[in-house]
């Protein structure tokens, strides 16, 4: 772990110690495992977080080892590039976005600089979205339809979690039955959701009641002119306020960007792995600490 994280340490009723750090009036308690793999059930963690946790305490998953447990991956390798792929990687992603679009729009630098040097790689990337999402979400230059491409072995990418609110509400629902206590689950994407006139969207494919989801390239263009609120959450265990699940995903984000192992982006997966192949192999991925989630508690 970081140097610079400081961690604080207590200790539950039944005498087990714990780490933890404070973020905006919150301790926020990391669940690290080893790397999540394909249909691998994440049971174990569960039974690991019902040792910690209280009643009114958020479980925050990220969606990718959600994803990844469910077995909701895809081959890329498998894919040929038709020659609508190929433009959208090349043209469209790389050039118009990455010198022009992307500029005078004032999208991340670090956006920007992955989008020009994009990998022949892309075209193939392209060809999955069309066929899986359709244009409005290929044309996204980035990101595309919440895909991870970071946190996948080889030639693998995840996709958004299959009914992510339904698998919120399975997780706390197994909490109670394990600890009695009752933890509201929220499963989030590090793709934002933006706000314009008082209305909350997201170009994710989907998110919770109160944001509208599925916007594709026309809410990431329209993002960009609007206020960037954070993290996006996909679903959770119970009816929350768009305010209120917005602000904890920050606070899980905030604490993730932290971590020396944060891997946002297929470039600093392979940093983090120090792997200098195209891809990254499950033996790279498991050589790490995850911190597939984190619980959230308010400080009192």
């Amino acid at each position: 772990m970081s140097e610079d994280i400081k961690y604080k340490e207590a200790e539950t009723e039944e005498g087990q110690v714990y780490k933890y750090v404070e973020i905006r009036g919150y301790q926020v308690i990391p669940i690290e495992t080893h790397y999540i793999k394909p249909n691998e059930s994440i049971d174990f963690m569960i039974d690991d977080i019902s040792k910690l946790c209280k009643s009114d305490d958020y479980l925050v998953i990220a969606e990718t080892p959600i994803s990844v447990s469910q077995g909701r991956l895809v081959d890329e390798a498998e894919y040929t590039p038709s020659i609508k792929a190929k433009f959208l990687a090349t043209y469209w992603s790389k050039y118009f976005w990455g010198y022009v679009l992307g500029p005078i729009l004032g999208i991340k630098q670090r956006t920007i600089k992955n989008l020009r040097r994009l990998p022949e790689e892309s075209k193939r990337h392209k060809e999955v979205v069309l066929d899986l999402y359709g244009w409005k979400h290929a044309l996204k230059p980035a990101s595309e339809a919440g895909i991870d491409l970071s946190n996948a072995p080889g030639t693998y990418v995840s996709l958004l979690p299959e009914n992510p609110e339904k698998v919120a509400r399975e997780i706390s629902e197994s909490l109670l039955e394990k600890s009695s206590q009752n933890v509201t689950t929220l499963i989030i994407d590090t793709d934002a959701t933006y706000k314009r006139k008082g209305k909350y969207f997201t170009g994710l494919p989907i998110a919770i009641d109160g944001i509208e989801a599925n916007k594709g390239v026309i809410g990431y263009t329209l993002g960009q002119l609007s206020e960037n609120v954070g993290s996006t959450p996909l679903g959770c265990s119970r009816d929350i306020q768009v305010e209120e699940g917005i602000k904890i995903a920050n606070i899980a984000e905030d604490y993730q960007r932290s971590l020396p192992t944060a891997m946002a982006t297929i470039h600093s997966a392979k940093d983090v792995l120090n792997s200098d192949g195209p891809e990254v192999s499950v033996e790279s991925l498991d050589s790490i600490i995850h911190t597939p989630a984190v619980l959230i508690r308010k400080i009192k």
